[in-house]
């Protein structure tokens, strides 16, 4: 899938499996954000106090709280490690292709206080590439510099840095595409989707300034630059997915949410703004990110568990170049748009057993150049999640250790602009005709973190 950034029009793959690929990444993905044992170890509390269903990734209230104070709360009762383990395991059912079942990712978390007022996370995993290798990469980091209880007037605030290395991530709330790493699968996606293609996740570095004024009120602004191709390589990313450079770039983050007890509602805003070149060496183009956002949950007595969120995030793109159609005279748009949306619906009982419902979306300006072969990018889906964490919570056989078992299911309405023919071959040629649905897939996981 390309974006067809600074490029002429992408041609049609050789080779589906390589689309197949990278549109299943979010069935994947949304198995990689979870709790992490080591601050249950920490606080003393169990994984459930922070996450809505013991394993997450939904964040509580008292969660958000948590990081929001870089990851530095304590009981107070010595010094902990702050390690954990991650162990999963996959069985993949695509509709066409071959099914696998295997041990698909090892991961290594170094989480938790330094001091009082530093803390972090950084996730360190090894994947299965399907030949019995693993290959080791760098996924999210979040390092934090956090002064809590700052006298602002009458109110109180936590005054704060992050570095991170993937924007949205260090959002509190944590229903930003890079905090669920839960983006529509796409053709052309957003800088702020994990699943775009030359997207920024994992492969930049940057720093914002943040403050939580009276627990309700949050506002963060800070800047990102690409890593250097070589750094990208030695930290496990092909340099084929570099986003670029990157130059005067800014992100912001401003949200009100509020903490009922036994609800939450939080209305935000997000906006990212920088100059790319891709290739590096070629012209620059503008790139603006803006998105709003919502999410409400029912805690009640954390016997149902309910939440709503949704993700709404357009992208204005000034290509640098505007590369020629097969057609004499047919050039492709010197402006464009992009559009990803994502709706997420999740129901948890007793923390134990839940389902979650996500619909998935991706639109972009019509350009029979830049998009062949139909001229349109537009991408629709839907994922059915059931699982089970028997774990993880105070009532359980333990709090500082957790399981979770879950089928999933993910469904194409619509791929590269069609639901039917999607790589636009020609049937009488003998090709294979590949409709939307042929991208389905089922998957069954189990996950181990201690």
């Amino acid at each position: 899938m390309s974006s067809a950034l600074n490029r002429r029009a992408p041609r049609r793959p050789r080779n589906p499996s390589w689309w197949y690929g990278l549109a299943a990444l979010p069935l994947f993905a949304s198995h990689t954000a979870q709790a992490v044992p080591a601050y249950a170890r920490q606080t003393g509390n169990a994984c459930a106090d922070c996450h809505a269903g013991a394993y997450g990734p939904a964040l509580t209230p008292y969660g958000m709280r948590f990081k929001a104070n870089g990851y530095t709360d304590t009981d107070g009762n010595g010094f902990k490690i702050p390690a954990a383990m991650q162990i999963t395991g996959m069985r993949y059912v695509p509709k066409q292709g071959q099914s696998t079942t295997d041990l698909s990712e090892a991961d290594l978390y170094l989480a938790g206080r330094v001091t009082d007022q530093i803390g972090g996370y950084v996730k360190v995993q090894s994947l299965n590439n399907g030949s019995g290798k693993f290959s080791t990469q760098l996924n999210d980091m979040d390092l934090r510099f956090a002064v809590k209880d700052v006298k602002l007037g009458e109110q109180s605030a936590t005054i704060g840095v992050t570095v991170n290395n993937n924007p949205g991530f260090a959002d509190p709330v944590g229903d930003l595409p890079g905090a669920t790493a839960n983006g529509p699968p796409t053709v052309s996606g957003t800088l702020l989707n994990p699943s775009s293609s030359n997207t920024l996740a994992h492969r930049v570095i940057g720093a914002s300034v943040y403050a939580l004024y009276n627990e309700n009120w949050y506002g963060e602004l800070g800047t990102y630059n690409a890593l250097p191709t070589s750094m990208q390589d030695h930290l496990g990313y092909g340099i084929s997915g570099d986003p670029g450079k990157l130059s005067d770039t800014g992100y912001a983050r401003f949200m009100y949410m509020r903490d009922f007890k036994r609800q939450f509602f939080s209305v935000g805003a997000v906006a990212l703004t920088t100059r790319r070149q891709l290739p590096r060496i070629g012209p620059t183009e503008q790139l603006t990110d803006l998105g709003y956002d919502f999410t409400y949950q029912f805690l009640g007595t954390k016997e149902n568990i309910l939440q709503l969120a949704y993700v709404n995030i357009l992208e204005r793109r000034r290509y640098a170049t505007t590369p020629t159609g097969v057609l004499p005279g047919q050039l492709a748009l010197t402006n464009g748009a992009v559009h990803d949306q994502t709706l997420t619906l999740s129901y948890t009982f007793k923390q134990s057993y839940g389902v979650v419902l996500a619909h998935l979306v991706s639109t972009g300006t019509h350009d029979v150049v830049r998009f062949q072969p139909y001229g349109e990018p537009d991408t629709s889906s839907n994922t059915f999640t059931v699982f089970w964490t028997p774990f993880g919570k105070d009532d359980s056989l333990t709090a500082m250790a957790n399981l979770k078992l879950a089928a999933t299911w993910f469904r194409f309405n619509k791929f590269n602009g069609s639901s039917t023919n999607i790589f636009g071959v020609d049937p009488a040629s003998g090709a294979v005709v590949t409709d939307a649905k042929d991208l389905d897939a089922f998957l069954v996981s189990a996950s181990v973190a201690f």
